[in-house]
């Protein structure tokens, strides 16, 4: 039996290319760990410039896993998503594909799952003309975040809060999650244009506006899942919309803290998780199990607290494009999935 081979891809130059060394890479546990495997492991460095050529590496492989994020040094993705499908079309296993990424990976997953137990306010908005007319009733029950359709590292998401209702035209306290960002006092016309590109059919066409979560400031969970097993955590206190104190600026975001799957004040989420949560996920999304991203993860805000005092978690975005970096956790249980859809698929 040959060996089985995996290609880990993600984006670079032709001099990255050709200097990709595995021990020096962002990946370099996951390539050893491969190797302890017996799988073949190997870098697949992309840009659009040599597409072709990366296109001929994986389609000699049995698995190719993918990080490369919605936007990459001003490219989209669309050069790279058509070559994976054909990749995987060819009958190579490709992770997350780009199906997957579009029914998991934007921010239409918020309006989708709304009604979920994990579900929040949230509503497609899908002109400028819309946006309009809805978010000055929505601002007067308190902040919202706009989202734009597919980003990352808080590109395209802005908090807004009403500051006057009586002013006309609207001010607003507007603040992009974006690092580096400071907050701002707009006028509605002026919040119009700046989210006007956002609704132009190359940025999606539309946004999402979800109801702002007050307990923010407590911290973002991310929970880290191979298929549907919950593989490690990330915490993160101050983060990208974390506000300031009051005639302050907000302060800088800070470290993820990554955990394992054990983390006691976790528990309860990755219970949720696994044995209710991602089922339904899949079910209103329409993906087969077995169309689950081999590694991918969940954001979790959290929300007002039940009755009985326990927290509730809300959903505030799910990554699918580039998990990375990841817990050391994840690892070992990523391999073993590798190795799961390389036995179905010789079987």
């Amino acid at each position: 039996m040959t060996q089985a081979r995996v290609a880990l891809l993600y984006p670079g130059d032709r001099a990255a290319r050709r200097l990709a060394d595995p021990a020096a890479s962002r990946f370099a546990a996951l390539f050893e760990a491969f190797a302890a495997a017996g799988i073949a492991a190997e870098p697949a460095v992309y840009h659009d410039d040599f597409a072709d050529e990366v296109e001929a590496q994986l389609r000699a492989v049995d698995v190719v896993l993918v990080w490369c994020n919605p936007i990459e040094v001003g490219r989209r993705r669309d050069r790279l998503d058509a070559m994976l499908r054909a990749v995987a079309d060819s009958g190579v296993c490709v992770s997350a594909h780009p199906d997957a990424i579009l029914k998991l990976g934007t921010k239409d997953v918020l309006v989708d799952t709304r009604d979920l137990p994990f579900g929040s306010d949230v509503h497609r908005i899908d002109s400028v003309n819309q946006l309009e007319a809805e978010l000055p009733q929505r601002l007067r029950a308190g902040a919202r975040v706009l989202k734009q359709h597919r980003g990352h590292s808080g590109i395209g998401v802005w908090r807004i809060e009403l500051t006057d209702s009586t002013a006309r035209p609207l001010r607003l306290r507007v603040r992009h999650a974006q690092r580096g960002s400071e907050e701002e006092l707009l006028d509605l016309p002026s919040l119009l244009q700046r989210m006007a590109p956002y609704f132009e059919a190359a940025n999606g066409g539309h946004m999402i506006d979800q109801a702002w979560q007050p307990r923010l400031p407590e911290g973002m969970v991310r929970a880290y899942l191979v298929e549907d097993r919950v593989a490690g955590f990330g915490h993160q206190a101050v983060n990208a919309l974390h506000p300031g104190e009051p005639g302050q600026p907000a302060p800088q975001p800070g470290p993820r803290l990554y955990h394992g799957p054990d983390l006691a004040p976790f528990q309860r989420l990755k219970q949720l998780l696994e044995a209710q949560w991602v089922a339904r996920l899949r079910e209103r999304v329409r993906l087969p199990r077995e169309q689950l991203p081999l590694l991918w993860d969940c954001d979790f805000m959290f929300g007002e607290r039940g009755e009985d005092g326990a927290d509730r978690f809300v959903l505030c975005e799910i990554n699918v494009s580039s998990v990375s970096p990841f817990p050391p956790s994840s690892i070992a249980p990523l391999v073993a999935a590798v190795q799961a859809r390389l036995a179905a698929a010789r079987s």
